[in-house]
């Protein structure tokens, strides 16, 4: 029997940028699903049905997606240290261990840093799209020239709106309505000013110092042709992590398998969760 258990709270202050928490399916595992920038938990929409059946899923919005308190808070609440905190927290209150923990985007790297504080919540990290540093470096190759996300970020403050619904289609990658709209209502909710400062957390973070301390297994999974990502930043990733790290590769478009390549995606999940 599948259960399902709704937790209509926001836990407590130290707890501020969780909200929506949801455990449902049933299984001796619990996979931990966390949304990136401009998500919401209904990104994994088209997977829950199929890993609900033999998993207990763990699921939640960040603050920033637009369904959180509303409050405008600090910079320095959207650092990747306090998401892990947070991350963190939510494991520890929902009393788990061991958990495999399937991170989106940053929400990969929040993974990484969490995995640090606590390697004992965590048994395995699947990170879909993740990236240690998204501007390149001479040594480096990131995805992203500094213009480039200054002028994102100005595009940002100017016009939000005509600039999500750009940033949807090339995050999309592909011809699929259905997926744009499910990014794109999430992506809408999130304040201008609030995106402005997750985007700055993002975009200037440089997390690639973390990698080496890393000691929970890890699989990588990327699209081949991800506008924000590179296939270099998974190569390096698998080369600097300190635990055994696989890298997988979708041959697709887009930042966001899980909508226009789920099928593709739940296939490599098959593998990875027999750990």
């Amino acid at each position: 029997m599948t259960m399902a258990v709704n937790m209509n709270m926001n836990m407590d202050m130290k707890m501020s940028m969780i909200r929506n928490i949801r455990m449902i399916g049933s299984g001796e595992k619990t996979l931990v699903l966390s949304h990136g920038y401009g998500g919401s938990q209904a990104i994994w929409e088209k997977v829950i049905p199929f890993l609900s059946e033999r998993y207990q899923l763990l699921l939640f919005d960040w603050d920033f997606s637009g369904s959180g308190s509303g409050l405008v808070l600090h910079p320095s609440n959207y650092s990747f240290a306090a998401f892990a905190d947070d991350l963190v927290s939510l494991v520890d209150e929902m009393g788990l261990k061991a958990t495999i923990f399937v991170g989106h985007s940053m929400a990969g790297m929040i993974g990484c840093i969490a995995s640090i504080k606590r390697p004992d919540l965590f048994r395995h990290l699947v990170l879909i799209g993740a990236s240690p540093r998204y501007l390149n470096t001479e040594d480096y190759e990131g995805g992203f020239e500094r213009e480039e996300v200054d002028n994102l970020f100005s595009y940002i403050q100017s016009d939000f709106h005509a600039w999500g619904k750009s940033f949807v289609a090339l995050a999309v990658g592909v011809n699929d309505p259905n997926s744009v709209e499910i990014l794109g209502k999430s992506f809408h909710n999130m304040r201008p000013e609030v995106a402005l400062m997750v985007a700055r957390s993002i975009f200037l973070s440089d997390n690639r110092d973390i990698l080496d301390k890393v000691e929970v297994s890890c699989t990588i999974i990327q699209v081949a042709n991800d506008f924000a990502v590179p296939l270099s930043v998974g190569h390096y990733m698998q080369s600097k992590m300190k635990a055994n790290a696989s890298l997988e590769i979708i041959e697709s478009d887009g930042h966001l398998p899980q909508l226009t390549a789920h099928h593709m995606l739940l296939a490599i999940l098959d593998k990875v969760l027999i750990i």
